[in-house]
Formats: structure tokens, sequence, C-alpha cells
């Protein structure tokens, strides 16, 4: 596929996008709770299935019971052979070894927050886990308490659940003024449960999380959609704004080249916000690229050819308007494409990229957006 466009629009996209991985950094989650309660369910459900492909992890401490396992944005230690309750001192003392040790690390590299998980089936809150808790709380972690697998059917949680969490409030844990979270993290069909209380423990992620890795927090989630298309905005306004202060710089029509690089950039910004692998958005760029020819006519050129009376050409210029308006509406169109990525759709029966259901994407949204580019431009 990479035929379909120059080499170098594949060599600056893939360049781009690594680079705006590494400026997001990393959110990095602790999670704990007892044995079956749910955890991975639950990291799934909010941050889909990647980590997984990651394996075991990577040991971060010298008994090797912490773990932490990345991908991409996000990073999650948990314990492997422990357990709290038999094994709490055990693991309270490698994490304040690996806390003490991070602190002196870039924010990325730190722990940000961690997640206490108790199964509402179990009906039990012990006060080794309060201590547990505590003990998070003392090294600095801010710690939410999640219940997994809370039931909630006709408008109402089982009353079992709320009394387990109401037991625990009694407790007076060190949350931060944040509630018990109730969850179920995955369909139920035979019992007929909806998943539950996701977004409002994210939300309060959000706000335990320190302000520098929020972004990277916003691009490993994947289910509040609405934070990722705010900081999506963020990425096509700034380049609207770069293609504007080019545009208005004359510029042979024929080589506008100069533009692509920073569309690249966006559309590389915008992939990452979405969570979308760099295969895969590598492949979508050059599908939504592919106006773009080899002889070096740029993207720019190629689209104001197939909409007429985009915009002019005077004296070999490309006007400031007509410069961030294209750029507008590229973004706009590349983050409606990306949304569909990352919701599983573009892709063939045997799961690959459809390169041109990507382009014919790409260029009906393209269609849309574009006069409503210029207008704001």
């Amino acid at each position: 596929m990479a035929g379909q466009a120059p080499d170098w629009i594949v060599r600056q996209f893939t360049k781009q996008f690594e680079e705006k991985s590494r400026s997001l950094g990393r959110f990095n989650l602790a999670i704990f709770g007892k044995t079956g309660v749910g955890k991975s369910t639950l990291v799934n459900a909010i941050f889909g299935s990647d980590l997984a492909e990651t394996g075991i992890g990577k040991p971060v401490t010298r008994d090797s019971h912490l773990y932490l396992h990345v991908s991409g944005c996000l990073g999650v230690l948990d314990t492997r052979g422990l357990e709290i309750g038999r094994d709490t001192g055990t693991i309270v003392g490698e994490l304040e070894e690996f806390v003490s040790r991070m602190r002196r690390l870039p924010l990325p590299e730190q722990l940000h927050a961690a997640w206490y998980c108790v199964r509402s089936t179990d009906n039990r809150f012990e006060d080794t886990e309060e201590e547990f808790i505590r003990a998070l709380d003392r090294l600095g972690l801010p710690v939410l308490v999640v219940l997994t697998q809370v039931p909630f059917a006709n408008g109402r949680y089982h009353p079992a659940a709320l009394e387990l969490a109401a037991s625990i409030s009694r407790r007076q844990l060190p949350l931060h003024g944040e509630p018990i979270f109730l969850t179920y993290a995955r369909e139920d069909t035979f019992h007929g449960y909806q998943p539950h209380g996701l977004q409002a423990l994210l939300d309060a992620t959000f706000r335990v999380a320190p302000e520098g890795v929020r972004n990277a927090l916003t691009a490993a989630q994947k289910i509040d959609m609405g934070r990722k298309r705010a900081d999506a905005h963020k990425a096509i306004t700034a380049a609207a704004a770069s293609a504007a202060a080019v545009g208005a710089v004359p510029i042979p029509f024929s080589d506008a080249a100069i533009l692509v690089p920073i569309q690249l950039a966006m559309m590389a910004s915008i992939a990452v916000i979405f969570g979308v692998r760099i295969d895969r958005a590598t492949a979508a760029a050059v599908a939504a690229t592919a106006a773009a020819t080899a002889g070096g006519r740029s993207l720019v050129t190629g689209l104001i050819k197939l909409v007429p009376g985009v915009g002019s050409v005077i004296g070999g210029t490309i006007a400031a308007s007509v410069a961030s308006g294209i750029t507008l509406a590229i973004g706009e169109s590349w983050m409606a494409v990306c949304g569909r990525i990352a919701r599983g759709e573009l892709s063939t029966a045997a799961g690959t990229l459809d390169a041109s259901a990507v382009r014919e994407a790409f260029m009906a949204e393209f269609g849309k957006n574009v006069k409503r580019g210029l207008s704001k431009s």
C-alpha cells in the first residue's frame, strides 16, 4: 500500500507519530485487589485489550513481584504470586522501594493513581484491605476503591452491593473525597446486565491524575470519545494556524508540499489521541493521502483539484485562508476516520485495514467539511 503515496509521506507520518507518542508520555495506573475480583476485565473495559498482548509485563522490583505492563500511553502495575492480606507486608515493602526510586524519574515514569478492587459478590471488606489502602495513601498514591461485578437492573443496584459500599465508606478511608465506585465491566447477556460505572471511574481518575499526564490518559482510555475529540480539536486548530502562516507566503502551487508536513503532524497527533496503532494509523494515512502523487503534487494540491471552487491560486501563491481551511477540513475528516478505526470499523473481513474504505470515508467527510473549514478560516 505504501506504493500509493510517496515514501517520504510514510516516513514523515511515522516519524511524527513516534514523536507525538513520546511527547504525550505515559499514564501509569497501579491496580490491586484479591485474586478473581476482575482487575483485568476492568482495565480492558476502559483501556482496551492491547495490554494483554504485552504478556506478563516487566518486573520492577528485585523480588519480581511487581510487574509493569506498558502499551502506548498506558502503564499498568500489578502483582504476581502475592495476595492482599496474606502478603500485604511484602507488597507494601516492594511498593515503597519502587515508589521511592521512581520519584527521581520524569513524571511519565512515576505511578499516578491506584485502583483497589473489591468484588461485590464477596460481600465483605477485610481489615487487611483497609490497612493496605492506608499504606498506599502513605506512599502518596491517590486511591480509588472500585466494587466490581455489581448487578444493576431496573434502575437499581443490588442491595448487598450498596450495603458493602456503605460499610466501606464508614471506615473513612483516605479517598480524596471520591466515592466508592460501583461498576460492571462487561456485558452479561445471560443475566441481562449491561456495563455501568466505567465513565464515573474514569472521570475520577482524571481528577486525581497529575495534570502533566492527563493527555496520555485521554489517549489511553477507550470509552470517552468526547475527551479525545476535544484534544484532537486543539491539534487541528494549531495546525490550521500554522498552515495559515505558511499560506500567506508565496509558494509555487505545483510544489505546495511545505504544507503537507504540517498536516501529517496534525494527523499523527490525532491518531495517537485516538489510540490507533502505528501500523494501522500509517496505513490509513497513506490511504487518506492517496490524492498526492509520486510526481510531487502535494495533498493540498490534490484535494483542491478534487473539490472545485475551494480556492484560487494567484501568482503561484496559496492564500492563507485556503491553506487554513483545507487543513481544518483535513483534520476534521481524519478525526472522523480515526474515530471509526478506534471503534473497529473500516476493516476487511480478515481484520486488516480496508484502504479503499478508509479513502472513501475520508473523502466523504472531506466533502462535507471543506466549505465549513474555509468559512472558519
